[in-house]
C-alpha cells in the first residue's frame, strides 16, 4: 500500500514538473545575435545565504534583464483580455531590470513604447534579416522581429548587454496575479478609462488579475494621456507585486505553490538560459533577498520628439548617463 502511494506520488510530481516545464517557451537569443553585442558585465559573486549546504551555490552576480509585456491576441483568453483580434503582437511594456551584485537590490528602467529609435537590422528564423529603420517607435522592434529584435534594439539604444529575456502575455499576467491572491495598490487619482475598462476611485485597492492587467494598460485617463502616465502606474504595480511575493509564504501549501508556478510559467517566453523550470526556479531563489523597498523604479529620460509632439526621444546626455550607471 505504502509503496503504491509512493509510486503514485512520484508519478504526480513528475507530471506536474513536466507540465510546468512545458509551459515555458524558449528563444535562443545568444545564438541569434552572436558576438555583435555589448560586452558582458564582470562581477565578483559572493556566496548566497539561501543556498543549502548540499546544493550548488545560487548565482549572485549582477544581471540585466529585458522584461516585456506582450499585447499578443494569440488565444481566446488573450483576445478577451486585449479586447479583440488586434494586429501583430508588440511590446506593450518594456523594462530593463538591473540586479545589483548580491541580488538584494534592483533598478527597473521603463522604456516608453512611444520612443522614436533607430532600429537595427535583426536576424529572423528563416535566415533573412529585417531592414534597419530610423525614427521608428520602439515597440515596432518586437512587431517586426520578435524577442531577438527587441533585445538587439534595446542593446543598441542603451549599450547595455541583456543577460536574460522574460516576456509575459495578457493572460499569463492576469493568472499570475490571481494565483498570488491579488495585489494591493494605491492610486493617487480617480481612474475611469473606457479603453482599459478600469474604474477606480483614488485610494488603496486590492485588485484581481483582470483588474491589475487593466491598471497596467491604463493610459488615456491618467496624466496627459501619454505612455508616461501609464508607466507610473506600471512601476507602482511592479513594487506591489514584489511586496506581495515577499509577504506570501508559498511553502505553506504545495497546492498554492503549484498554482503560482503554473500561472508564472503559462504565457511565459524566456531566453534559453531560463527556459527550464529548474533554471527559472534557481534564478527565482537567487532573488529571495530582494524586497520592494530595495527596488528603484525610473523612466528613461525623454523629451517630445521634434518631428511629432505625440512621440518622445531619448533626452541626452541624461539617458546615456543612466545607461552608463547600470554598466
Amino acid at each position: 500500500m505504502l509503496a503504491g502511494l509512493l509510486v503514485l506520488g512520484a508519478g504526480a510530481a513528475a507530471w506536474a514538473y513536466l507540465r510546468l516545464d512545458g509551459n515555458i517557451r524558449g528563444v535562443d537569443i545568444d545564438h541569434a545575435l552572436g558576438d555583435d553585442r555589448p560586452a558582458k558585465g564582470v562581477t565578483t559573486p559572493s556566496p548566497s545565504p539561501y543556498a543549502a549546504a548540499d546544493a550548488s551555490p545560487l548565482p549572485t552576480g549582477s544581471l540585466n534583464l529585458l522584461v516585456l509585456g506582450s499585447d499578443s491576441r494569440s488565444g481566446a483568453e488573450n483576445r478577451r483580455l486585449g479586447g479583440g483580434e488586434g494586429g501583430s503582437a508588440r511590446s506593450d511594456t518594456a523594462m530593463v531590470v538591473h540586479l545589483d551584485a548580491g541580488r538584494t537590490a534592483a533598478t527597473v528602467v521603463s522604456i516608453p513604447r512611444d520612443t522614436l529609435v533607430d532600429r537595427p537590422s535583426c536576424p529572423l528564423d528563416d535566415g533573412e534579416s529585417t531592414r534597419p529603420a530610423s525614427g521608428v517607435m520602439f515597440h515596432t522592434a518586437y512587431e517586426v522581429g520578435g524577442p531577438v529584435c527587441a533585445v538587439k534594439t534595446v542593446e543598441t539604444l542603451t549599450g547595455v548587454r541583456m543577460d536574460h529575456y522574460l516576456e509575459i502575455d495578457f493572460a499569463g499576467f492576469a493568472r499570475l496575479v490571481d494565483a498570488l491572491g491579488g495585489v494591493t495598490v494605491t492610486t493617487r487619482q480617480d481612474i475611469d478609462d473606457d479603453r482599459s475598462h478600469l474604474t477606480l476611485d483614488a485610494g488603496t485597492h486590492h485588485l484581481d488579475g483582470t483588474q491589475a492587467l487593466a491598471l497596467a494598460r491604463t493610459r488615456y485617463d491618467v496624466g496627459d494621456g501619454s505612455d508616461l502616465g501609464r508607466i507610473a502606474l506600471q512601476q507602482g504595480l511592479v513594487k506591489a507585486l514584489v511586496r506581495q511575493i515577499t509577504e506570501l509564504d508559498l511553502l505553506t501549501g504545495p497546492t498554492v505553490l503549484y498554482e503560482v508556478a503554473d500561472a508564472a510559467t503559462a504565457g511565459l517566453t524566456t531566453d534559453t538560459g531560463l527556459d527550464s523550470l529548474g533554471e527559472l526556479t534557481r534564478f527565482a531563489r537567487s532573488l529571495r533577498g530582494l524586497t520592494a523597498d530595495r527596488v528603484t523604479t525610473v523612466t528613461m529620460p525623454v523629451l517630445p520628439a521634434p518631428s511629432d509632439p505625440n512621440r518622445v526621444v531619448a533626452d541626452e546626455p541624461e539617458a546615456e548617463q543612466l545607461w552608463a550607471s547600470l554598466k
